[in-house]
């Protein structure tokens, strides 16, 4: 089964959309009907500060609760919109920004930064005049406008209806802003919309009921519940714990001498995959194997060139005193866990 392929189907009543490699699951993105999917947005009413971090606690309806991070200047009572930036751990509040984005396949729209902007990675000077000059005919200047890469090559009459669909969108959530009572004014995109709008490049769409059974995406959906991470040299086992995701990385039967530094450039390759697919972020430690210290920049080099091209925001921390080296991921994504224990 060669190329790229788009499943989007159902796992256990949730929606749920696939993203396949060569017969591969390359990302998976999985819905939940109870907790706040990320880019919803809320009027919110500010509750309290929290001391010493200059963040502010937020009533969301139905008794939710949201912490802002940057908060001062706030004050109890007052309203303001916000957008869910993350999905929140057990017992804690929402993440959420009042830097509130309208974000759909071609354009994003910016309210409160005015402006046009064109994805840098489109670099032919001919496409950028021709973005230009669509967005000239139909960008209202009352708001910012970015347009993605995804652009490049697409037809100037969907991008333009785009841009008409976000400004409309971020003009009618404006225009309810104002309120004393928390209301969720928009809900988010589920897995299907949101595979529309990030998986951009060429591949077939499938989306007849029972797919991810007829493909095999639940198959590898189920091998996703070990720890356990197969990549041809050495393996890595990936355990989630409250904490912290631990990852530790081993030669396995290889005794040859360069077996560690083989095993480790391989780990680098295959974590961003383990971790998104298996909806893990938070703080990540890997122990790799032994190693001098004259391969550790190799090795943080490669671990760079694969969280490049991730769609999840990571941040990749540096070598602790006891040679673990730690990340910091956004939590985009739920962990499968969960769901895995039903399939």
């Amino acid at each position: 089964m060669k190329g790229r392929m788009i499943v989007l189907d159902h796992v256990q009543g949730l929606e749920a959309a696939a993203y396949l490699v060569d017969g591969q699951l390359d990302d998976l993105l999985v819905d939940d009907t109870d907790a706040p999917r990320p880019g919803a947005i809320y009027r919110a009413i500010c509750d309290r500060p929290i001391k010493g971090q200059g963040g502010m606690m937020m009533r969301l309806p139905e008794g939710g609760t949201a912490f802002l991070r940057q908060g001062r200047g706030l004050s109890p009572g007052q309203a303001m919109l916000v957008q869910v930036t993350g999905y929140s751990e057990d017992g804690k509040a929402v993440p959420v920004t009042d830097r509130v984005l309208f974000k759909s396949r071609y354009a994003i729209v910016t309210p409160g930064k005015p402006g046009l902007n064109i994805s840098r990675q489109i670099t032919d000077e001919d496409a950028r005049d021709d973005l230009r000059a669509v967005a000239h005919e139909v960008h209202d200047d009352t708001y910012g406008l970015i347009l993605r890469s995804s652009c490049e090559g697409a037809d100037e009459a969907e991008i333009a209806d785009d841009i008409l669909a976000m400004q409309d969108m971020a003009r009618a959530v404006l225009d309810d802003a104002e309120g004393k009572q928390p209301e969720a004014l928009t809900e988010g995109d589920g897995p299907h919309t949101v595979a529309w709008r990030e998986w951009t490049g060429a591949a077939e769409v499938i989306t007849d009921a029972g797919s991810f059974e007829h493909l095999g995406v639940l198959d590898q959906i189920n091998a996703l519940d070990g720890a356990k991470v197969t990549m041809g040299e050495g393996t890595m086992y990936v355990e989630p714990t409250r904490a912290m995701v631990a990852v530790d990385v081993n030669t396995g039967n290889d005794t040859s001498p360069g077996a560690a530094l083989k095993a480790n450039l391989a780990a680098c390759r295959a974590l961003p995959r383990a971790l998104r697919l298996r909806g893990l972020g938070g703080q990540v430690s890997v122990d790799f194997v032994s190693m001098s210290k004259g391969h550790r920049k190799q090795v943080e080099q490669s671990l760079r060139a694969s969280f490049k091209n991730d769609p999840i925001e990571t941040s990749l921390v540096g070598w602790t005193p006891m040679g673990l080296f730690e990340l910091q991921r956004k939590r985009e994504r739920l962990p499968l866990a969960a769901l895995l224990k039903d399939i």
